[in-house]
């Protein structure tokens, strides 16, 4: 990322029945070897077996959303579908053709930072690649033929990246909406009759047992990187209640001793080195009703000025929420790495690469910047308050170690194993989108405000599905 390249090539799904089968012999093993997850549990199977048997009968098209809280959900899923699913379908005495699977939407940068075997692997896999922050023809034209022909249902992940939070969904994106509408479209203009749906899918994470000594272990980590002691905590006075466990009672104060701490030496950072005007610390806290909600206003304050540097640099507005502000940094930057004049490498001077090498360092340098917000903006401050429990304080923990991480130049995807954990696949009732059609095919008007029902009404089944 720190050269100009050639603009980023699609990659066309290729479906290969041998591929699939030995990434399903060695899906057990490669996750009990690669994460912590022990065990996958499902509910409420049959919605989707009951749907697949009408896919296969030829009544039904159907779109896979599901929540998207870590890296690890593609293989959650895969063994869902692999492993969970003929069981089931085996049980009410339903006959599949096999395989049992689904074409996916994937992020088009995934190869960039996983590698380009990912690309090949999902490819083979019959997955279709999208490039989020731009309109991605090529990749909006696969998607939606596969939809309509595919052998297999569709998948992707409405809220477009990972949160890191296992118990919030983050705002969804309308693409998921706007193909299924296509998907009906395509259907009625062809004469056929399928109905098409979208099926909600909630994954969530929980840990066989709380790993509150693998916690403090990585809280105390976090506190050496940030130069804090422990033995200096304003907070350890704090007086909590009975809801929250006997370890958060001296993990709790010393969490937010780090979350105040490593806020003031980033707000101090880029007020000093970036000129941005920031509200200061002892107004916020002094208006607020606690600490939570004042970390949570100063973090927002501070995302928003970090993103703005970015946005500053591209010449992009500062329009829309902060995962549409973070897709708008990603494609700049992708635009000025990965250079349309610069097809035929080759032909170019030596001094128009170099300046096109200097062009790119800047903007992944600029990126940088982005990704920081990428990470922290579904956080509310709030989230171990409401609900104190292992999974959350685990959440927000590995999260810090996340910015720690990047900020260090280390590798935030090699994120450190807490404890042993459960994945629970929960299906939700389907959502009808040939019902809703008739109001979409109305009017330009009315085939907006319909995407946009579509997708709140989307949002509110998923957030039913989780804790």
């Amino acid at each position: 990322m720190h050269q100009a390249k050639p603009p980023l090539e699609f990659i066309p799904p290729a479906f290969n029945p041998l591929v699939l089968k030995a990434s399903h012999l060695l899906l057990p093993q490669w996750i009990n070897w690669k994460t912590a997850i022990r065990k996958i549990e499902s509910d409420n199977v049959d919605i989707l077996v009951n749907l697949y048997r009408q896919f296969q009968a030829g009544k039904t098209r159907f779109m896979i959303a599901f929540r998207h809280p870590q890296t690890e959900d593609p293989l959650c899923l895969s063994y869902f579908f692999s492993q969970i699913v003929p069981k089931v379908a085996q049980h009410q005495g339903i006959k599949f053709k096999f395989p049992i699977h689904a074409h996916f939407i994937y992020d088009r940068g995934i190869p960039l930072w996983a590698g380009s075997h990912i690309g090949w692997l999902a490819s083979q896999l019959g997955g279709t690649p999208i490039q989020r922050g731009k309109a991605d023809w090529a990749g909006l034209r696969s998607a939606r033929d596969l939809f309509v022909n595919g052998n297999f249902p569709m998948a992707a992940a409405p809220e477009g990246s990972t949160n890191g939070l296992s118990q919030i969904v983050s705002p969804l994106e309308p693409g998921i909406a706007q193909l299924s509408f296509w998907c009906a479209e395509d259907l009625h203009k062809t004469g056929r009759d399928e109905q098409v749906f979208i099926l909600p899918v909630g994954i969530e994470y929980s840990y066989l047992s709380p790993p509150w000594e693998a916690i403090a272990n990585l809280l105390e980590q976090l506190e050496t990187t940030a130069g804090l002691s422990q033995h200096k905590n304003k907070f350890d006075d704090m007086v909590l209640g009975s809801e929250f466990p006997p370890a958060c009672h001296s993990l709790y104060p010393r969490l937010l001793n780090l979350s105040e701490h490593l806020l003031g030496l980033i707000e101090d950072f880029y007020t000093r080195f970036y000129h941005q005007t920031l509200v200061k610390p002892e107004i916020i806290i002094s208006e607020s009703q606690d600490i939570n909600q004042a970390i949570a206003i100063r973090l927002n304050t501070l995302l928003n000025a970090v993103l703005h540097i970015a946005e500053q640099y591209f010449n992009l507005p500062g329009k829309g929420n902060f995962n549409d502000r973070c897709r708008r940094v990603e494609q700049a930057g992708w635009n000025y790495i990965f250079r349309d004049d610069f097809k035929d490498i080759t032909a170019l001077s030596p001094l128009a690469r170099a300046l096109g090498d200097r062009v790119a360092e800047e903007a992944n340098l600029h990126m940088w910047h982005m990704r920081l917000v990428e990470s922290f903006m579904a956080v509310t401050g709030s989230y171990i308050r409401e609900k104190p429990t292992a999974e959350r304080f685990a959440d927000t923990t590995l999260l810090i170690w996340d910015m720690v991480t990047r900020i260090a130049g280390g590798n935030p995807f090699k994120r450190p194993q807490l404890g042993k954990q459960r994945a629970k696949i929960n299906i939700g009732k389907p959502l009808s989108v040939t019902e809703r059609y008739s109001v979409y095919s109305d009017s330009r008007r009315a085939a907006k405000q319909a995407v946009v029902d579509l997708t709140n009404d989307l949002q509110q089944v998923m957030e039913g599905l989780i804790g």
